[in-house]
This record gives structure tokens, sequence and C-alpha cells, in this order.
């Protein structure tokens, strides 16, 4: 029992500092708490993500699937929603809950899908003796992207209002419930796939496997929240002390931290040869960012204190352009279920590119560029286009037996 939870113990040890200093309200320099608790909600993420996994062996189906997803960017949320919270009082740090969104969308879409596409390509070419150009995706995952492809095309309302009306919101917040009704009803019954020390966990009788995966999602969960608040203040201070723009420290140091355990993870299942798995668990963070987050938004907004919408200024709404015409792009690559390595070369170098290339014009420039490729995907996957889009309201084959089912009985 001890051995399997040595891992566990040792990141909530990193993260006990962060704790004490909360507890006590005691405030270190800002690059000092950046540190301690940048540190803290790491290390609370892996712990979260490991117990997310290991939940697998107990939570059947596909909304294993997608709880999984949503688990693992829960310390991502938490440090947006605060800014989306604040920023009801303090009108300067809207912008900060922008960024942050905008940010780690990007970076798992940029960064994430093609480092995993590439990785399972390398992977499959090695294992094979031949070149293997594309990924290729079940055709079960045509329902997260058809989801991501409806959440991405209403994302549009956003850059070209301006704002992110509550309305918008609650109807996101819908359509993500909707999303888990739908995962929770379709069928996936493999096996779970476990790695690492959630595969230690997972190997456990089960009353002390549910004891501790109940246990690791509360301490875990505690620790994120105790550091969330001093984190991401610590951002706005820690830029400031050292001349870099506090809203691109937001955009980027924060998703980077609160992400990296759902990277590593699915980066492990790439290099295992279960590259469509793991893309599909990006896909579906995907979807969550699209959905649950951005419908969050304005909800926290209006609870501290602002009004119904959530304004952005004209960087607020560059970014979330170029945001969302980058995951038109990435849909549009995938209509067909194949992702080539082309593709994964593309978008991880346009996200590269977006680095060397500030300022608004460049954001814009950059946007053109992916809506133009976006286009020409499309066009060429065109055959699927209504497939996916229609996809999140057609029946699952497990709804199908059951109506089936219904039918017989009425018959007899």
């Amino acid at each position: 029992m001890f051995r399997a939870l040595r891992p566990v113990l040792l990141l909530l040890l990193v993260a006990i500092p962060a704790v004490v200093l909360r507890v006590t309200g005691t405030h270190p320099p800002a690059l000092a708490s950046m540190l301690i608790f940048g540190l803290a909600v790491v290390a609370a993420s892996f712990v979260l993500a490991w117990a997310a996994e290991a939940a697998e062996m107990d939570i059947s189906g596909g909304l294993a699937i997608a709880l999984l997803a949503v688990i693992a960017v829960l310390p991502e949320y938490a440090v947006d929603l605060y800014f989306a919270h604040t920023a009801g009082s303090n009108p300067e740090y809207v912008q900060y809950a922008a960024a942050n969104m905008t940010g780690s969308n990007r970076l798992l879409l940029g960064l994430g899908w093609s480092s995993v596409v590439l990785i399972s390509l390398y992977v499959a070419s090695r294992r094979s003796g031949r070149t293997v150009k594309a990924l290729v995706l079940e055709t079960g995952y045509r329902r997260e992207l058809g989801f991501l492809a409806v959440a991405g095309v209403i994302a549009f309302v956003i850059p070209v209002t301006g704002e992110i009306h509550i309305v918008l919101g609650l109807l996101l917040l819908a359509f993500f419930a909707y999303y888990l009704f739908k995962a929770a009803t379709s069928e996936h019954d493999d096996e779970p796939d476990l790695i690492g020390p959630a595969a230690t966990i997972g190997a456990l009788p089960k009353l002390q496997r549910r004891i501790t995966v109940t246990a690791m999602f509360l301490v875990s969960a505690g620790v994120i929240l105790a550091a969330a608040e001093p984190f991401a203040d610590s951002l706005v201070a820690g830029g400031h002390a050292l001349g870099i723009d506090q809203f691109l420290l937001v955009q980027w140091l924060a998703p980077l931290a609160s992400e990296a355990p759902e990277f590593i993870v699915a980066l492990l299942f790439a290099w295992r040869g279960k590259g469509a798995a793991a893309l599909g668990l990006l896909i579906s963070a995907k979807v969550n960012q699209w959905t649950l987050l951005i419908g969050s938004l304005p909800i926290a907004y209006g609870i501290g204190g602002g009004g119904a919408a959530l304004h952005l200024d004209g960087r607020q709404v560059e970014e979330f352009l170029l945001t969302a015409t980058q995951t038109l792009l990435g849909l549009a690559i995938l209509l067909n279920l194949r992702f080539p390595r082309w593709a994964a070369w593309t978008l991880l170098g346009l996200f590269a590119i977006q680095f060397a290339v500030p300022g608004q014009t460049g954001r814009y420039v950059i946007s053109v560029i992916y809506l133009a490729l976006a286009v020409g995907a499309t066009i060429h996957n065109r055959e699927h286009l209504m497939a996916t889009i229609l996809a999140p309201f057609r029946r699952t084959s497990a709804e199908l037996v059951d109506a089936e089912r219904a039918d017989e009985l009425v018959k007899v």
C-alpha cells in the first residue's frame, strides 16, 4: 500500500510549503510565491490526474473518458475562474481570464495534438519497419469532433461581439451537460490501459483503491483551491517585478503548470503505441475548454460583481479569433479521422511562429493563414463534414439497442 502511494506522498510533500503559507496568511515576494504555489499546482495536478486514471477501474463506459478529460484540466479551471471572478470587482483582471483560456487552448492543440501525432507516427514507423504517414482514429471519435465543431463555430460569436455573454455561457454549459450524457450512453468496453502510478493504484483491492482514489481527489483538489489564488496573483506581480508582460505570463506559464500532467499522460500513451487514445484524451479536453470553461467564465464574472457579459478589449478579441481559427484548422484536418504527419508539423510550426510575430497585425495574419488552411482542408474532406456536425445528435449504438428492445416489448 505504502509503495503504491510513494509517488503521491512525495508530490504532496512538494505542496506542503504552499499550504502552510496559505493557512498562515504569509505573503512571500512575488517570484518566490510564483515558484512555491506554482510547484504546488503542478504537484497536485499530477496527483489529480493519477486519481482520475485509476478511477477508470470503477467507472465504465465513455463517461470515464469524458470525466478524465474534465478532471485533468481542473487546475487550469481553478486559475481561470479565479481571474474571471476577481474581474467582477477589478476590471484589470478581465484580460487575464481571457489570456489563460486562449493560451491553454492553443497550447493544447498547437503543441499537444501535434506532439502526440508525431510521436505516435514515429513509434508506429519504428515498430512496422516502414513509414507511417498518418494517425487514424476510430469512427467513435467522430462524436467528439462533432461536439468540438459545434462549440468551436459558436465560439466565433465572442470575437464578433467582443464579449462573453451569460446567455452564451449557459448555452455552452447545457451543451457540455449534453456531451456528458452522450458520453455516458456510448459504448466503450475496452479495459482501462493505465500506466505508472495510476496502474499501481488501480491494481489495489477494490475497497483500498476506492478509498485511496477518493482521498487523492479530495487532497489534491484542496491543494489546488488553496494555491490557485496566490499563484494567479503572483503571476501578475511577478511579471511586473521581472519587467515581463503579465498577460503573456498568465497566458503561457499558468497553462503549462496546470496542463503538464495531462500532456505527460498523453505523450506516454503515444510512446506506448496508443496514439489514438492519447489524441482522443486531448480532443475531449478541447471540448471541455470550449464548453465548460468558456461557459463558466461569465458566470464567475457575474458572481464576482460584474455584469451579464464579460467584455473584451481589442487584444483579447484578437487572441480569441486566433484561438478559434486554430481550432477550425484542427477540426478540418480530422474530418476524415486521419491526422497526417504534414498537418502535425503545420500546426506545430504555426504555434511556434506566433511567438516570433508579436502584435495585433501578426495575430490577424496568422488567423487568416489558419482560416485559409481550414477552408482548404474542409473542401478536401467535405464528404465527412455533415456526418461530423450531426454526430453529436445521432443515437449511439447503446441507445439504438435500448430502442429496439422497447419496440419489442410494445409489440408483445
